[in-house]
């Protein structure tokens, strides 16, 4: 607390000051001024969070010249539930490497920090714990093929049933291995999915290994990002179960999850999928770029479990680099009170 300082102040007199204040009877007046100092110091540290008891992870990031604030105990999420680190870890807890895990004010100030840092304007929200029971993933309706059900395909969604205010961040192909935006996720610690294409990774699939250390998802984009609708059934299976093997040698496990280069796929492409393992197609709800979003609905609204697609684009083909499409996608979803969640938590 920075009230410290004045009390260490008061207590190096030592006895020089004891005895000058046993002279004087001034007990109660030094009592005070300790008193004083302490309070002073606790409200120069202060910054209160806003009104209503919301978390303060909803609120804009404080300027450099304040100090962070410190989430209230019971901190909430958006759905109303306790946010994962708002409560201290039990008494001794330590984490694998050894270290004690940071406080719920540790955790939060690191999120005020790397949301200053990287020039947010406010501090993304922390979502809430995975779901006990996950929902239920069905294909969108007019996104079937014939004999979907029947012949047990994998379902094809462009949003997870949950009413929960949390949106999933997919980013797609790895054409952009931006070192920056390597630096940011991890500072933000903001969870993302990674659907990757082998001709684009395969000069640097040491890139994408850092990525999944972060905690990223990494699954299948196949091999070569072909139109698969105009490929045989042996071709689409080509692309896809060759992508499976490769993240299972590079990445150390074959993905349930997968998505059709430009959104594209028939009946072949679901049984050439659900041959290779593929449990789930996920499409997406709404598109971000550097200067803009794009929308699937009329509406322009983004709505509980939407799926958000982005790519591994830079200046080459963006007007701004991937930090400034993350800037850009954080900054609406937060003012609008969605938090990130992690896609394959939910199903």
């Amino acid at each position: 607390m920075a009230g410290s300082t004045g009390i260490a102040g008061i207590v190096s007199w030592g006895r020089p000051v004891v005895r000058a204040v046993r002279r004087a009877r001034l007990r109660g007046a030094v009592a005070g001024l300790a008193v004083a100092a302490v309070a002073s110091g606790c409200a120069q540290g202060a910054v209160s969070g806003p009104a209503g008891g919301s978390s303060p992870a909803a609120g804009p990031v404080p300027s450099r010249s304040a100090a962070p604030a410190s989430p209230p105990d019971g901190t909430r999420t958006p759905d109303g539930t306790r946010s994962p680190d708002a409560t201290r870890a039990p008494e001794g807890t330590r984490s694998p490497d050894g270290r004690k895990p940071p406080s719920a004010q540790e955790a939060h100030a690191a999120r005020v920090a790397a949301a200053r840092r990287w020039r947010l304007a406010r501090v993304p929200l922390v979502p809430p714990p995975p779901p006990e029971v996950k929902p239920r993933i069905t294909t969108r309706k007019g996104f079937e093929v014939d004999g979907h059900e029947e012949l047990g395909l994998p379902p094809v969604f462009t949003t997870v049933p949950t009413d929960r205010k949390v949106v999933f961040l997919t980013i797609d192909d790895g054409a952009e291995k931006d070192p920056a935006f390597l630096r940011m996720m991890g500072d933000l610690k903001v969870p993302y999915t990674a659907f990757l294409s082998d001709y684009v990774i395969k000069d640097d699939y040491g890139y994408f290994r850092q990525l999944q250390r972060a905690g990223a998802g990494l699954n299948n984009h196949t091999l070569h990002h072909r139109y698969l609708p105009g490929l045989s059934y042996r071709g689409q299976q080509y692309e896809i179960c060759g992508m499976q093997d490769v993240m299972k040698e590079r990445f150390g496990e074959r993905p349930v999850l997968f998505r059709p280069p430009f959104g594209n796929y028939n009946r072949d492409t679901l049984r050439a999928a659900r041959s290779c393992g593929v449990r789930y197609v996920a499409l997406w709800n709404e598109e971000v770029f550097v200067d803009r979003w794009d929308y699937r609905e009329e509406d322009r609204r983004i709505r509980p479990g939407d799926i958000v697609l982005s790519h591994f684009r830079g200046r080459d083909e963006w007007k701004g680099t991937m930090p400034d499409m993350i800037r850009r996608f954080l900054d609406k979803v937060t003012a609008e009170g969605f938090a990130v969640a992690r896609l394959e938590d939910y199903l």
